[in-house]
């Protein structure tokens, strides 16, 4: 690419956002991807963003949705050729969705074991680690090809990831426990620094403190949400969550709903340009 200063602009651009989908096991993440709608806890629509599926071996989430999606992906060779039709054919589709990260680490592993003539990922490349690194590599690889569906297709990309409770060692304070993105800490990282919104689904839970006596007390999670699932958009200490520019100005919580979200967005569109 030649540049020059005739090349440099200063014109606010609003693209096809890049979303990490987060959360506890059979919350929604995948309904939600895909574009789902609720109302009263009732689903009212869905396939509303436009989206195809790429489900990965392992993942079942969309059974019951009427969206269009690929055949299940079973290999790491699978996904890529995927995106590449996405690529190459035309379709009217606007949001791509991965279901999920989680599902395609394995089969990630499962190509760099098969590229090297192991049987562990511990093994690749001789061992001491470098197999993480070299599957951090091909993530890289998926995010480069959703740029390019982002870039030339206008699509949006979702990937849909789970969450397991994991201590942090916080060096500014105590450690204590939170929900970590539940793949390798070198993949995670770069997904979550690609991201342009990274979004955690939960229920909504208090705790409840009983005396069993003895001086002892027994603590129960108490669902304080009415059964509603939420969405939250921003960090905290005990999950991941953020956004950059217009997305970084969402509400911190909205019911688990594409129309909520969408509603949200236009909101915080309307509201002005981001001030950090």
């Amino acid at each position: 690419m030649a540049l020059s200063l005739s090349s440099i602009s200063c014109k606010a651009q609003l693209k096809a956002p890049r979303m990490l989908v987060l959360g506890v096991e059979k919350i929604g993440k995948t309904c939600f991807a895909a574009g789902c709608t609720f109302e009263g806890g009732q689903l009212v629509a869905q396939g509303v963003n436009s989206p195809v599926i790429l489900p990965m071996k392992g993942e079942e989430g969309i059974d019951d949705l009427e969206v269009s999606a690929f055949p299940t992906l079973t290999t790491y060779e699978d996904v890529l050729d995927a995106l590449g039709v996405l690529y190459t054919e035309h379709h009217e589709y606007k949001t791509v969705v991965l279901d999920s990260a989680s599902a395609f680490e394995p089969l990630v592993w499962d190509h760099l074991c098969k590229t090297n003539s192991v049987d562990s990922i511990d093994k690749v490349m001789g061992g001491y680690g470098k197999g993480y690194g070299e599957s951090a590599n091909l993530f890289r690889r998926l995010t480069d090809a959703l740029d390019a569906l982002r870039q030339e297709r206008n699509m949006a990309s979702v990937i849909v990831g789970h969450v397991k409770v994991r201590r942090f060692d916080d060096p500014g304070g105590d450690s204590y426990d939170q929900y970590q993105f539940d793949i390798h800490e070198k993949s995670a990282n770069l997904l979550m620094r690609w991201a342009d919104l990274i979004l955690f689904c939960n229920n909504k839970v208090a705790v409840k403190r009983e005396d069993v006596g003895f001086r002892k007390e027994k603590k129960r999670g108490i669902d304080v949400g009415g059964g509603n699932r939420f969405l939250y958009t921003k960090k905290s200490p005990a999950h991941p969550g953020g956004g950059r520019g217009v997305y970084g100005r969402l509400p911190h919580e909205m019911p688990l709903s594409w129309g909520a979200f969408e509603t949200a967005v236009s909101n915080a569109i309307a509201g002005g340009k981001s001030v950090g």
